[in-house]
């Protein structure tokens, strides 16, 4: 459930944000608990219990909050104390049922909604970024086939790090001159194969558990360890919100 500093702190950002109408505080209250039951659940909408109000007028409130990019704009709102001591970086792949195929041509196909074939079947990837704290900062979806290297600049970002940690996977030249380019000193490991190795701070990489960490937290709920929407605006709602939570605690 969620507790009454946590709604306190919710109902203050959706008041201010625009595009988001509140209406009736105990209503909007019972919609954002319902989204935890769902979250947690991985039930489908039609089975959302009664006391959290119709699933048809739910769903739909939280499609044009993903579409608003609301869920987004939350997250962002809430992660507004970061520890930038260091940035780690990590993947995780996200199976897919037959239920999140399906999207229609006029929204790109499977292609544009960050599906597709990995080794381990049909698959999203998510690329995520976390503070020194192991608190989530931003996400990236793709399809699950893609490496890891091609989404490290855009989680990097603007962000003024003293680190940025991440496994062998980050361990590209472009990648590295990026980050001492920019003050910053990576701590990732160099690839076996790599004709001139790199030194790195081994105590330092240990910090990388807290991605780790932070991965475990969300495959908790269950509409996080699978994904069952065919939108990726959708699933990246669910996993916004529940980055929510996680600041909020």
């Amino acid at each position: 459930m969620i507790t009454n500093e946590q709604w306190t702190k919710i109902v203050a950002f959706l008041r201010a944000c625009p595009g988001v109408y509140v209406g009736q505080e105990a209503r909007c209250r019972r919609f954002i608990e319902g989204l935890l039951w769902m979250a947690r659940s991985g039930a489908q909408w039609r089975l959302l219990p009664k006391e959290y109000g119709r699933w048809n007028s739910s769903y739909k409130r939280f499609a044009r909050w993903c579409d608003k990019g609301i869920w987004e704009q939350m997250h962002q709102h809430f992660a507004d104390d970061p520890d930038m001591e260091a940035l780690i970086l990590d993947s995780t792949i996200i199976r897919a049922p037959p239920c999140a195929a399906g999207a229609l041509k006029k929204e790109g196909g499977q292609a544009e909604q960050a599906l597709g074939r990995s080794r381990g079947g049909f698959s999203t990837k998510i690329h995520i970024g976390v503070d020194a704290l192991g608190n989530p900062l931003r996400f990236i979806l793709t399809a699950g086939q893609r490496h890891d290297i091609t989404q490290a600049d855009a989680l990097l970002a603007d962000d003024p790090v003293e680190y940025v940690i991440g496994d062998k996977s980050y361990d590209d030249n472009d990648f590295i001159r990026l980050i001492e380019s920019r003050g910053a000193v990576p701590v990732i490991p160099p690839r076996a194969n790599r004709k001139e190795p790199r030194d790195y701070d081994e105590h330092l990489y240990r910090e990388r558990h807290l991605i780790e960490c932070f991965i475990n937290k969300i495959k908790w709920y269950r509409r996080i360890f699978s994904r069952f929407e065919k939108l990726a605006n959708r699933y990246l709602g669910f996993l916004s919100f529940v980055a929510t939570l996680i600041w909020l605690r």
